[in-house]
């Protein structure tokens, strides 16, 4: 791989930049960015203050992450450039061929040999990318139509590197301020994650393995990565409500949804493989959730069950995982075409049974770790055709992601799925993610098919055995 800059230390950086020390100021006025999320506590903690420092260096170095491109076509800038004469085969000369073909296509007119077109330029590009970095052509050719090429190699370079392990702080058993003091004592290099959410933690090392100590083991905190979080604070859910987490293994989102709960209400935690009730029933339990059922049922059957009676609904859907390179590299050449559309009409049947469960002004929130359109916005656009279902744009706190895709490759959707939300490494350190809130505003169905036929049914598997029904009184 190339070399990056080389980055300062925190110390030096805060010496020999201005800028860095007003960041730290504004940071520290900001009592909600670094607070614990607790009520009366406004003390800044050593950890929170190594925070302000972390972030004003990563603000010094940014200006500097661009001089690689620059300085990989400094040398023929000038002229033409035909990469049929630049044919190497070794890493370093992919490396440098295809960093001139991305500047060639940033002033095409210009820098193009005349003989060649840009769509030679960019299927020689997805080539040399795919075999720089270890992806398929055909996932290449994908993430070129969401990214321009330049901003498409920052995508890959965050993909080499693994998201920080976060931390979810559960509010049932301590606060996150005592916890960090608690995890810090044990060797515990940590900071807050944003001023988003006052229960996440970044962790950058530690002296100790975090599966196994005794704030682990009581529950006070959960392994999750920052952006899972994302889905359970667009879905807010209430004490008193019944809620249903509808894919919920291993019980991340869950919890957390049991913790807005408070433990009141009935939250309904489904998963359709069996393997991985365990692991749910573990958490749930560990976390102190006491309002939970737990069902193991493919859920396109739980319409059968539920019936219309519910207030919230979480659908984290299966789907390919193509947002997820970072924590598991065997994605870049592992699907293909045929697995999105595949788990795309998965994802419409369990998203159209998952509205069919809500009440009038019911919500729900589906949410991807893929980052495909036709696994993300085409659902959602498929939803607010046959079902009368209207997007809301997500809380204020969480709505820094990018907006959804209205118009993706001559195909326009729902303007309204701006309000929808994508989450990328590159941009915000998180695995990539999809979010977006509907809310349920008429009972039945709508619209119909292109041939004229009724709107469509969530297709109900035969089920294995009789369901039993749910208890209709509240926990």
């Amino acid at each position: 791989m190339a070399k990056r800059q080389a980055v300062k230390p925190v110390e030096e950086v805060m010496d020999s930049e201005e800028t860095s020390s007003t960041i730290v100021e504004e940071m520290m006025d900001d009592e909600f960015a670094f607070g614990s999320g607790s009520e009366g506590e406004e003390e800044i903690l050593p950890f929170e203050r190594k925070a302000a420092l972390r972030i004003a260096q990563q603000v010094a170095e940014a200006d500097g992450a661009e001089k690689e491109l620059a300085t990989a076509v400094s040398a023929d800038e000038e002229g033409r450039y035909d990469f049929t004469m630049d044919m190497g085969s070794d890493l370093e000369a992919v490396h440098q061929r295809f960093l001139k073909i991305v500047h060639t296509l940033q002033v095409f007119k210009d820098r193009r040999a005349l003989h060649l077109k840009r769509t030679d330029y960019l299927s020689q590009l997805a080539l040399d990318l795919s075999v720089y970095y270890g992806y398929s052509e055909w996932h290449i050719s994908m993430l070129l139509e969401l990214f321009p090429p330049v901003e498409l190699i920052d995508y890959l370079e965050a993909n080499e590197k693994p998201r920080p392990l976060v931390l979810r702080a559960n509010g049932l058993k301590t606060k996150r301020g005592e916890l960090a003091r608690s995890l810090i004592a044990r060797g515990v290099d940590l900071d807050p994650v944003g001023d988003w959410t006052r229960e996440g933690l970044h962790v950058y090392k530690s002296q100790v393995p975090l599966g196994a100590t005794p704030e682990y083991l009581l529950g006070h905190y959960l392994i999750q990565d920052a952006a899972s979080f994302l889905p359970v604070l667009a879905l807010g859910a209430k004490p008193g409500e019944r809620v249903l987490d509808m894919a919920a293994a291993p019980g991340g989102k869950t919890t957390h949804i049991g913790q807005f709960m408070k433990n009141e209400g009935t939250l309904l935690a489904n998963d359709v493989n069996e393997d991985r009730i365990p692991s749910l029933l573990a958490n749930i339990q560990r976390l102190g959730i006491c309002n939970c059922v737990v069902t193991n049922y493919d859920g396109r059957n739980l319409t059968k069950i539920i019936g219309a009676t519910l207030d919230r609904v979480l659908l984290d859907a299966p789907c390919t995982g193509l947002g997820t390179v970072s924590r598991d590299p065997t994605a870049k050449v592992s699907k293909d075409g045929t697995d999105v559309l595949r788990m795309a009409h998965l994802q419409k049947e369990l998203a159209l049974a998952a509205i069919d469960m809500l009440k009038v002004g019911g919500s729900l929130v589906y949410s991807t770790c893929s980052i495909t359109v036709p696994e993300n916005e085409a659902i959602v656009d498929y939803l607010l055709k046959y079902r009368h279902v209207k997007i809301q744009p997500l809380p204020e706190a969480i709505q820094f992601g990018r907006p959804g895709l209205v118009n993706f490759r001559g195909k326009r959707f729902d303007a309204s799925i701006k309000h929808a939300r994508r989450v990328y490494p590159h941009t915000h350190n998180m695995l990539g993610f999809f979010v977006c809130l509907l809310v349920k505003t008429e009972p039945g169905v709508k619209g119909k098919r292109p041939d004229g036929s009724g709107p469509p049914k969530a297709t109900v598997p035969k089920m294995k055995r009789k369901p039993r029904p749910m208890p209709n009184k509240r926990i």
